[in-house]
């Protein structure tokens, strides 16, 4: 059905988990505990924004949290308390579920009620199993007259209240019917409730005596064991607890799935679907007379009634699809408050115009036919349980480790408090970057304070030890290394650990973190923080993303980038396939050592037109910019020109893109000149502060246009600044080429012969811009701003022919200085009779002899 609406399908196995680029997504849903896995790729940065819904059905891992706590498992309930903490919503399909796993809510719980899941279960279950025959295994008759009493199914260690009070309310009917004992049969209650290994089963048995009632007409099976089985060989289902529920009990859907008559209290939420006498028999709780008169209703000779009968052929079609409606518009309004769409996406319609109110049961009716693994050994399916669930592979993992630091085999010792788990990493990696900050900080503070520098045996003793630390720092630095001599480096620019995965190795490349804190161990990946201090700011560095890295390496670029030429590449490329290959990588190298005169850039990741729209309409480059950033960037961009050149209201500010068909770059993946990227450097830094100074107005900052999401709000600049690049190559007559990033092809793309008329040269040319950035530098100088949060000096080197002169002029000052302090000295010792002492007395008569020979 995915696929009929245009979708692809795309298999995910955990090995490729850490391979994801989860940004892609504008939302998440996982529908099962099992895929742990994949939300723990999801907890690393920068993926903690995607919205994720996380579906729990399954209540395995709710049964174990309570001998978690009577064995000590502390940190595995923190380890999954953490993992639960991640999802922006956690869903449940009825009201038990979240009373269950109450020790793991941080805030997140949710219930959706209604799911097919449990008349899908029974459906499957009935087609496998035989009713006689799971009686005869149990020890009942296929005579006897089995009465199934169900209630919550939230306690599971204790005998609750619940039942003692329903063992008190249906007193006189166990006394009438229990006692008796017709032909061929008799009557059997069975209580479904508690813990299948607990030791109260003689409390019921005590009652039962009490009572007068026959030897095994009262049974108790757990909720922990095959509840199916029980359910199926019942004949009747009588739901005896007196509590209130929020929602319609699964029990019950699944006992009228496998056509069982239900006797269940008048409780609101049941009258809301079941017509009484029609799908079900209500009576009024605390009222044993008329539960009394409910039941006789059913029976008949000792035998279901033909009534009976009839009430549980329509119970059973009435709970095919009794939540489905319900269900179905829960989760659209959920996927409604907790997706942000993008710009670019097709919004949905109303859930209003929502009319569907059953399950799709034909999509899934095949699997429901498929015979499955027969389980009906319960032993043989706890051991699948414990083989393949991700619960008790986790268990077992810890239990491992206790047994590697403890020396204890048994898996019920209480796990170390020394063990580290992923919030302990987590906790342990912000403390070693605050205390890598404070460092930094304190040496600054001591490069500012005057300080005896010590004797000068100190001085050259440390400096050589510097020297020596430096020089074995290098010697670790393999990638440098391997970069001598080359003409390229692509740095890639990543942000948070989750984009790890992405990043290449080699010679080729180098990274370049956005953020301090998540830069690579092991590796000479550059700080764009540390060379370009404003970034160290999360507002200018969520506004800026990737552009904000390359202003850090074009500040003093001879510091870090030697090269003729030099790249950029997103970590998103490789995430979405656009990355180079080895052999376009091959192919790069040598086009750009043969390529040694011409200004040009090459360009591998493309806008996909095709993923813009999801449609065969004809875009223009300005006209898909602004599917990008919420019906904008035209005005957005046109503002920021005006303002960035000076341009008049009557005079045409934004820059014509031609229709040719051709490609545009993205994904910040492109090669070229180091000159040309100075100079690209210095129109993006002039046109991102117009375009900032569009969103600030007297220090405050407005609503970002730029997005219709939340997310996108957070990355306001990002969409326009990447698609900068093209417009400044075109109209600066760089040439254009397009390399497949598979094959390494390459294709010209907007020839420069066929934009003249149409370039705005004059406007992109080098001395002009030169000195536009001279006026900005000379009024960031003498402190001339021209508002109070003004951008452009935050993002490079401030230079103009002032700073020239007075650089020149304070080093002449330093020189005359020097000269004039040592004058000074020669007076002081002339002064005092300080005075170079004779070393020897020659007799001229011997100098002379002494020469001549």
């Amino acid at each position: 059905m995915w696929e009929q609406m245009g979708g692809w399908i795309s298999i995910l196995g955990p090995e490729q988990y850490g391979h994801i680029d989860w940004l892609i997504f504008e939302g998440i849903i996982v529908d099962s505990l099992e895929a742990k896995e994949a939300i723990s790729s999801l907890m690393q940065e920068p993926f903690c924004s995607v919205p994720l819904v996380w579906i729990i059905q399954e209540d395995i891992l709710a049964n174990r949290l309570l001998q978690y706590e009577e064995m000590g498992w502390k940190h595995l309930v923190s380890h999954w308390k953490t993992t639960f903490s991640r999802a922006n919503v956690i869903v449940f399909p009825d009201f038990t579920l979240p009373m269950l796993y109450s020790v793991l809510d941080t805030g997140n719980f949710f219930v959706v009620p209604g799911s097919p899941v449990d008349v899908w279960a029974a459906e499957s279950y009935s087609k496998t199993q035989s009713k006689y025959q799971l009686r005869k295994n149990r020890g009942f008759s296929k005579d006897d007259m089995l009465v199934l009493v169900v209630g919550s199914s939230i306690f599971y260690n204790d005998l609750s209240w619940d039942y003692a009070v329903a063992m008190h309310a249906i007193g006189p009917l166990l006394t009438k019917y229990a006692r008796r004992k017709d032909e061929g049969g008799s009557f059997k209650f069975v209580f479904l409730c508690g813990n299948s290994t607990d030791g109260y089963d003689d409390a019921l048995q005590e009652v039962a005596a009490r009572l007068g009632l026959l030897d095994g007409s009262v049974r108790r099976y757990g909720l922990n064991s095959d509840v199916n089985s029980v359910l199926l060989m019942a004949d009747i289902v009588l739901y005896g607890s007196d509590q209130d529920v929020q929602g319609f009990p699964p029990l019950l859907i699944r006992a009228m799935t496998f056509g069982i008559p239900v006797i269940a209290p008048d409780f609101p939420v049941l009258k809301k679907y079941v017509v009484d006498g029609i799908h079900g028999i209500f009576f009024p709780k605390h009222n044993p007379d008329a539960l009394m008169r409910a039941f006789s209703l059913l029976i008949s000779n000792g035998k279901l009634s033909e009534f009976a009968q009839t009430v549980a052929s329509s119970g059973r079609l009435l709970a095919k699809n009794i939540l489905a409606s319900e269900c179905i518009t829960g989760y659209a309004r959920l996927l409604e408050n907790v997706l942000n769409f993008s710009s670019d996406a097709m919004l949905p319609g109303s859930i209003s115009q929502l009319q569907q109110g059953a399950w799709e049961w034909n999509l899934f009716r095949k699997e429901i036919e498929k015979r499955t693994v027969d389980m009906q050994n319960v032993d043989e399916k706890a051991t699948l349980l414990r083989k393949y669930s991700v619960v008790y592979a986790l268990e077992e993992e810890f239990t491992n480790f206790v047994y590697s630091t403890n020396g204890s085999a048994n898996g019920t010792g209480i796990l170390s408090e020394d063990m580290l788990t992923k919030l302990d990493w987590d906790v342990l990696r912000v403390l070693e970057s605050s205390e890598e900050d404070e460092m930094i900080e304190m040496e600054e503070l001591e490069d500012r304070m005057d300080r005896n520098l010590g004797a000068w045996d100190d001085l050259y003793r440390n400096a050589r030890k510097a020297e020596k630390v430096k020089f074995e720092a290098n010697e670790r630095d393999e990638g440098e290394l391997e970069r001598t001599g080359q003409t390229l480096c692509i740095y890639e620019i990543y942000s948070g650990a989750g984009s790890w995965p992405f990043l290449h190795h080699g010679s080729l490349y180098r990274g370049l973190s956005l953020t301090l804190r998540e830069r690579r161990l092991r590796s000479d990946d550059v700080n764009a923080a540390g060379r370009l201090p404003f970034l160290k700011d999360s507002y200018y560095r969520d506004i800026l993303c990737e552009i904000g890295g390359m202003f850090s390496i074009a500040n003093k670029v001879d510091d870090i980038h030697r090269r003729p030429w030099i790249g950029f590449q997103s970590w998103r490329a490789a995430g979405r396939k656009a990355s180079l290959s080895l052999k376009a990588e091959k192919v790069l190298e040598e086009t750009i050592r043969e390529n040694t005169a011409g200004d040009v850039i090459y360009f591998w990741a493309r806008v996909d037109k095709d993923g813009v729209t999801g449609s065969n309409d004809v875009l223009t480059f300005w006209s898909m910019c602004d599917i990008l950033n919420g019906g904008h960037c035209r005005s957005a961009f046109e503002d920021a020109f005006r303002r960035m050149y000076g341009l008049p209201l009557h005079v045409e500010a934004l820059p014509p893109m031609p229709e040719d068909g051709g490609y545009w770059s993205a994904l910040h993946s492109w090669v070229m000149p180091t000159p040309s990227f100075l100079e690209f450097i210095m129109f993006s830094r002039m046109f991102t502060d117009s375009l900032d100074a569009l969103h600030t107005n007297s220090g405050k900052i407005n609503t970002c246009l730029l997005g219709s999401s939340e997310l996108e709000k957070q990355h306001c600049y990002c969409r326009v600044l990447e698609l900068l690049v093209n417009v400044w190559a075109y109209h600066s007559a760089r040439n254009m080429v397009y390399m497949d990033p598979h094959t390494g092809s390459l294709e010209e793309q907007h020839p420069v012969e066929q934009r003249k008329g149409f370039m705005w040269a004059k406007y992109f040319n080098f001395t002009l811009l030169k000195s536009m950035d001279e006026d900005l530098a000379e009024a960031a100088d003498d402190g001339d701003h021209p508002r109070e949060m003004w951008l452009w000096p935050l993002t490079g080197e401030v230079h103009w022919q002032g700073i020239y002169e007075r650089e020149r002029e304070e080093r002449y000052r330093q020189k005359m200085d020097k000269k004039r302090k040592t004058r000074e000295k020669l007076r002081e010792r002339q002064k005092h009779g300080y005075r170079q002492k004779t070393l020897a007395v020659i007799d001229p008569k011997k100098r002379q002899k002494t020469i001549a020979e």
